[in-house]
């Protein structure tokens, strides 16, 4: 079942606290169209609207934040990201002073590639798998003496992704429901743990792109992801990594639905546009991943008792030049 939960409620406030004067309090959006057509009130988290486009920052804020409070010398920071962790890293670290050095792979987008500089970060390509990426990093922090801050698998990481939820809740108290994308699970950790504290009877969904197979490992109990870890073809890479972490799997297990949303691109794309033409915001493809689920014929057969049900829209770093459905 593997290993026990190392972040609770307390972590997240303490975080709030610590990075409430960094980020953004980002603020929800409604849609009469969306709610008609699923017969429920449905309220969207704007992430997309954070700093850095999108939610990353907040766990990586309060990780460099907890790193500067301790009595050690910390030299620098490293991580190996798809754009936004990358992103969300070099802006926190420039915050501090920490200097940064961000790992991509080849296929990162010029726009993620272009902001993780102009935070002041240092750039290293890797190749494309999760092999090549992680090998990197650790050959980075190595030559450096640079700390590792993971973009999911860290408890600093989980317990300011939480904040999320604590804002949200604070804004919306009666959801009955939220829906988070899931990459490693670090965000939909911290905000499980967090919702399920201020609201015990509140259910938390996994929304995943197809060839996850989370809800079949959440049933299990088990982990049943292929070795070594895969990225799955979706035009979500915010959510590419099939498995997620070692540190949010117990967290999964405990507090997440196991029913779990699975959507393909066509679906995804759906979802973007939606928001792109209905809301007039602009979101990536794992937002849309989101909004998809909303959208699914699933999502109709849930107890009708779940009426207020909270959507993460967890970025907005899209390639305007290269839009999914051109």
């Amino acid at each position: 079942m593997g290993t026990q939960r190392q972040v609770y409620f307390g972590d997240v406030t303490e975080a709030c606290q610590r990075i409430s004067g960094f980020i953004h309090r980002t603020p929800i959006f409604t849609n009469s169209t969306i709610d008609g057509l699923t017969g429920r009130n449905i309220y969207f988290k704007a992430e997309n609207l954070q700093k850095t486009g999108s939610f990353k920052v907040r766990g990586a804020i309060n990780s460099v934040l907890k790193l500067k409070e301790k009595d050690r010398a910390v030299v620098g920071v490293t991580t190996h990201s798809s754009g936004n962790h990358g992103q969300a890293l070099a802006c926190a670290a420039r915050s501090v002073r920490f200097p940064c050095s961000i790992v991509v792979p080849s296929y990162t987008s010029a726009v993620k590639k272009a902001a993780i500089k102009g935070y002041g970060a240092e750039l290293t390509e890797c190749g494309p798998l999760a092999s090549d990426r992680r090998e990197t990093c650790e050959k980075v922090a190595l030559e450096k003496n640079y700390e590792i801050i993971p973009s999911s698998d860290h408890y600093d990481v989980i317990a300011g992704q939480g904040t999320i939820a604590m804002e949200f809740l604070e804004q919306v108290p009666d959801l009955d429901a939220i829906l988070v994308s899931v990459s490693g699970g670090g965000m939909i950790s911290g905000i499980a743990i967090a919702a399920k504290h201020i609201k015990p009877g509140i259910k938390v969904f996994a929304v995943e792109p197809e060839g996850k197979i989370l809800e079949k490992c959440l049933t299990s109990g088990e982990r049943l992801w292929p070795n070594p870890p895969q990225y799955l073809d979706t035009i979500a890479e915010g959510i590419k990594l099939q498995q997620v972490g070692h540190l949010t799997w117990p967290i999964l297990l405990e507090l997440v639905e196991k029913e779990v949303f699975t959507v393909n691109n066509e679906e995804i794309k759906v979802g973007m546009q939606f928001v792109f033409q209905r809301m007039k915001l602009v979101v990536e493809a794992a937002s849309g991943a989101a909004v998809a689920a909303v959208l699914s014929e699933q999502f109709k057969t849930l107890d009708s008792s779940i009426k207020n049900v909270g959507v993460i829209l967890c970025g907005g770093n899209v390639d305007i030049d290269h839009l999914p459905w051109y």
